[in-house]
C-alpha cells in the first residue's frame, strides 16, 4: 500500500512538470544566464574562453580525415570575421561569438601551419643500410645510449625519401659525443603506429619532432671528419647537450646510485640512467611528475632565483628604498628560468612550463596579479600557437588542467583563516604550520582531481595513495631538492658544487625512501579499463566550465561531469586485439581475461592488458597462453565459444578457413576462405592494429586507421580498399607462398629504443 502511494506521488510530480510549467521557468533561467554572463564580462573572465575556442579549432583540424586544407582559407575567414567585430560593438553577444569564431579559425590555421613547417620524409619500410650523419643529442642509458642523428646519407635513398632526423640506440662500444659525424650500419623502421585503436600513436609524436625513423646502430661505429662545417644551430644544440651530459655524469658520480640518477634528471632532464624499478616506485607513489622537467620545476627554479635576488637587494637599504626590487627580482627570475629551460633540454613539457612561468613573472613587471586565469589563458594561447599538437597529449592537458583547478580554488586553499584566528606568537606559529600542511594537502587534492581524467585516459592507472606521496615529498622537493639544484648549478662553474650535490642526494634519497614505502602498500597502483574519447571530452568540458567562470554559471559543468563519469564507468571492453603486423593477438578466453594467441610483442601485449584494466605482466600472460599451437599456427576458443585461429603457414588455410570463426594471419588469405572475419596481411596493411568486440550478431571491428584516410604522419602507401557494407571482412587471394617464421616481430618498445 505504501509502495503504491509513493508511486502515485512520484507520478504526480512528473505530471506537474508540464510543458506549460517548464515554459514558465524559461524567463527565470534566461535571467540567471544573462546575469551570469554579465558578471563574467564585468570580472573580465571572457578572455580565457578565447583560448578554449583556439583549442577547439585545433581539435577540428586534427579531426579532419582526408587531405590538407589551404592555409589561406582559415586565415582569410578569420580576417573577414575580425573586420566585422567593430560593426557589432552595440551587440556584445554577437561580438563575443565572432571573436570566438576568429580564435577557432586561427587555431585551425595554427595546426595547418605547424604540419606544413615540420613535415619531413618518413621511412617507408624497415631498412638495413649504411648511415652517416651528425649526432644532435645523446642520452646515456644503463646499457649504451640513444642518439638523435641528423642524416646525411642512408643507403641509396634519395634526399626526398631519406629521413631528415632519426633516433637510434647503440651499445656502448666507443665513446661518442654530440656534434660527432658518424658512419655505421643502421637498422631503421618507420615510427610505429598505435598498438591498439585509440592508443598512443608514437608515429604522430615522431612526426612533430622531426623524426622519420627509429631503430638501432649495428656493428662498428666510426667517427669521421665531417663533410663540411656544422650548421650554427646544430653546433649550439650539440654544445648544450654535451654540457648536459657532463653535468649529469658529475652529479651521478657525486651522489651515486639511483639517487644520483634521479637528482641528475631533476637538473638536466636526462632520465636514461633511472632504472625501471625506480620508475615504477615513483609512479606507484604518484610522484613521477617530479622527475619530468615541467611546471613544478620551472616554478621552483624561478621562485628560488626570485627569492635570492630579492633578499640580496633588500639587504642593501639604498636599493631597497629607491628601486623596485620585486620587479628586478622577477626579471632575474625570467632570465634564470630561461637558462634552466635551455639546459634541461627544452622539451615540449618544459617549454610550455617556461611560457607559463614567463607570463606570470611578466605580470609582476606590469603590476598585474601573477596567478590569474587570464595569464593562464595567455600562456595556453602562446603554447598552442607554437605547438598545436600538444593539445592532444597528456603533458599539456595535465599541466594546464592542474593550474586551472588551482586558480579556481585558490580562495579556498591559502589557509589564511587559520592564521587569522590564532592569538599569540606560539599559536600563530602553530597556525602557520597547520595552514602549510592543510594547503599542501588541499592543493595536491585539487591538482589530482583536475588531472585524473587525463592521466586515467592516457595511462589507464590510478594511484590511490598519490595524495600521501605528494604531501610527503613535495615539501622536501620544494625546500631542499630544488634549492640545492639551483645552488649546485651556480657553484658548478667554480668547481664548488660537489658538497651541494651530496646534500641534494640526501634529500633525494629521502624522497625515494618515502616513495618505496608508499609503493609497498597494497594496490598502490590500480589499473582501470580504458575509456573512450567521448568520456574524456565530457570530463574536459566539465573542468573548463567549473574552473573558468566566477559566477554560478560554473555549476553547469556538473552536467558534462556526470555524463563523463557515467561513460568512463562503463567502458566498452574489446574481446580480441590483433597486432598491427599480425604477429599475435590477445583473446578473452573462458575465464573472462585476455590470453595470448601466437607471439605478440611483449610491449604490445602490455598495452592491451592496460586497456583492459589488467595488471598482469605481459611476459606472464604470454608464457601461460592456453592456445593450442603447431607448426602451422595456433587456435583457441573465445569466451563465447567462437574459434579463433592465427596462421603462420599457408598450408593451414585449407583447414582453418572452414573451421575458424575469426582468422588472423600475417599472410594473405585466399579468396575462397569461408571464415566469418578475416584479418590478414592486406587488411592489416590498410587498417593497422585491430580490436574486435564479440556481440550476439556479427563481430564489431575497430581499427587504428581506415583505408583512404591519410595523415601527414601516416602516409598511405597503398590504394584504399573500401568495404561496400559492414558484412564479415574477407581478403583477396594471396600472391605469395611464403611461410612466416615463428619469431615475434619487433615490438614498439624495441623500436623506440
Amino acid at each position: 500500500m505504501a509502495r503504491g502511494e509513493a508511486g502515485a506521488r512520484t507520478a504526480g510530480r512528473i505530471a506537474a512538470l508540464s510543458p506549460r510549467r517548464l515554459a514558465a521557468w524559461l524567463p527565470a533561467l534566461r535571467h540567471w544566464f544573462v546575469a551570469g554572463v554579465s558578471l563574467e564580462a564585468e570580472r573580465r573572465r571572457l578572455f580565457p574562453w578565447l583560448a578554449v575556442a583556439f583549442g577547439a579549432g585545433i581539435l577540428v583540424y586534427f579531426s579532419a580525415t582526408v587531405g590538407e586544407p589551404v592555409l589561406a582559407a582559415p586565415l582569410g575567414s578569420a580576417a573577414l570575421l575580425a573586420a566585422l567585430v567593430p560593426v557589432c560593438a552595440a551587440r556584445p553577444v554577437l561580438r563575443a561569438l565572432l571573436l570566438g569564431l576568429v580564435a577557432a579559425l586561427l587555431g585551425f590555421a595554427a595546426g595547418a601551419w605547424r604540419v606544413a613547417t615540420v613535415a619531413s620524409p618518413i621511412l617507408a619500410r624497415t631498412t638495413i643500410a649504411p648511415l652517416t650523419g651528425f649526432i644532435e643529442s645523446l642520452d646515456e642509458r644503463e646499457e649504451g645510449a640513444r642518439l638523435i642523428i641528423r642524416v646525411e646519407s642512408f643507403g641509396s635513398l634519395a634526399a626526398e625519401a631519406r629521413p631528415t632526423r632519426v633516433r637510434a640506440s647503440y651499445k656502448a662500444s666507443r665513446p661518442l659525443k654530440p656534434g660527432d659525424f658518424i658512419a655505421a650500419n643502421a637498422r631503421l623502421l618507420p615510427p610505429p603506429e598505435a598498438a591498439r585503436p585509440g592508443g598512443y600513436d608514437f608515429g604522430r609524436d615522431a612526426f612533430f619532432r622531426g623524426l622519420g625513423a627509429v631503430g638501432s646502430l649495428v656493428g662498428k661505429i666510426e667517427v669521421k671528419p665531417p663533410p663540411g662545417p656544422l650548421p650554427v644551430r646544430l653546433r649550439a644544440a650539440a654544445a648544450v647537450d654535451d654540457a648536459r651530459n657532463a653535468l649529469t655524469r658529475r652529479i651521478t658520480d657525486a651522489i651515486g646510485g639511483q639517487a644520483g640518477a634521479v637528482a641528475a634528471a631533476l637538473v638536466t632532464g636526462k632520465r636514461g640512467l633511472i632504472d625501471q624499478q625506480t620508475n615504477d616506485v615513483l609512479r606507484d607513489a604518484g610522484i613521477y611528475h617530479v622527475v619530468s622537467i615541467s611546471g613544478l620545476h620551472m616554478v621552483l627554479a624561478a621562485g628560488v632565483v626570485f627569492w635570492l635576488v630579492r633578499a640580496i637587494l633588500a639587504a642593501v637599504p639604498f636599493l631597497a628604498l629607491r628601486t623596485p626590487i620585486k620587479k628586478i627580482a622577477a626579471a632575474f627570475a625570467m632570465v634564470g628560468v630561461t637558462a634552466y629551460c635551455v639546459f634541461s633540454g627544452w622539451d615540449i613539457a618544459a617549454e610550455r612550463a617556461w611560457i607559463m612561468t614567463l607570463v606570470m613573472l611578466g605580470a609582476i613587471l606590469v603590476d598585474r596579479p601573477a596567478l590569474s586565469m587570464r595569464n593562464l589563458a595567455l600562456a595556453a594561447l602562446i603554447a598552442l600557437a607554437r605547438e598545436p599538437e600538444g593539445l592532444l597529449g597528456p603533458s599539456f592537458q595535465m599541466s594546464f588542467g592542474a593550474v586551472a583547478g588551482l586558480i579556481a580554488c585558490a580562495v579556498y586553499l591559502d589557509g589564511s583563516g587559520l592564521r587569522r584566528e590564532a592569538d599569540g606568537r606560539v599559536a600563530r606559529a602553530m597556525a602557520t604550520v597547520a595552514a602549510a600542511v592543510v594547503g599542501t594537502l588541499a592543493t595536491t587534492l585539487v591538482a589530482q582531481i583536475a588531472t585524473a581524467p587525463f592521466s586515467t585516459y592516457h595511462f589507464q592507472a590510478v594511484q590511490p595513495f598519490g595524495l600521501v606521496g605528494n604531501a610527503l615529498t613535495l615539501p622536501l622537493v620544494s625546500l631542499a631538492v630544488m634549492p640545492a639544484a639551483v645552488l649546485g648549478i651556480l657553484a658548478y662553474p667554480f668547481a664548488l658544487d660537489q658538497p651541494v650535490w651530496w646534500l641534494m642526494g640526501l634529500a633525494v634519497q629521502g624522497m625515494l625512501a618515502i616513495s618505496a614505502w608508499i609503493s609497498g602498500f597494497g594496490h598502490a597502483s590500480v589499473m582501470v579499463p580504458a575509456f573512450g574519447a567521448g568520456a574524456l571530452a565530457c570530463l574536459a568540458a566539465a573542468l573548463i566550465v567549473l574552473a573558468l567562470p566566477v559566477s554560478s554559471l560554473r555549476w553547469l559543468g556538473l552536467l558534462p561531469a556526470a555524463i563523463g563519469v557515467a561513460l568512463a564507468a562503463i567502458p566498452m571492453r574489446n574481446d580480441i586485439y590483433v597486432d598491427r603486423e599480425g604477429a599475435g593477438a590477445a583473446v578473452r578466453d573462458r575465464s573472462g581475461r585476455l590470453a595470448a594467441l601466437g607471439r605478440p610483442p611483449a610491449f604490445v601485449m602490455e598495452q592491451w592488458l592496460k586497456a583492459d584494466g589488467d595488471s598482469r605482466q605481459a611476459k606472464d600472460v604470454i608464457a601461460a597462453s592456453p592456445a593450442r599451437c603447431d607448426r602451422l599456427g595456433c587456435t583457441m576458443e573465445a569466451q563465447d565459444g567462437r574459434r579463433i585461429a592465427l596462421l603462420k603457414d599457408r598450408r593451414g588455410f585449407r583447414e582453418d578457413c572452414v573451421r575458424a570463426d575469426i582468422l588472423i594471419s600475417r599472410l594473405e588469405a585466399p579468396t575462397a576462405c569461408a571464415a566469418a572475419v578475416i584479418v590478414d596481411r592486406r587488411f592489416l596493411r590498410d587498417h593497422g592494429a585491430t580490436a574486435i568486440r564479440l556481440t550476439d550478431g556479427a563481430p564489431t571491428l575497430t581499427t587504428a586507421r581506415a583505408p583512404g584516410i591519410t595523415k601527414p604522419w601516416r602516409p598511405s602507401t597503398v590504394a584504399p580498399r573500401l568495404a561496400p557494407t559492414p558484412d564479415p571482412v574477407t581478403a583477396p587471394e594471396a600472391t605469395d607462398d611464403e611461410t612466416v617464421p615463428d619469431t615475434p616481430s619487433s615490438s614498439p618498445a624495441e623500436r623506440l629504443q
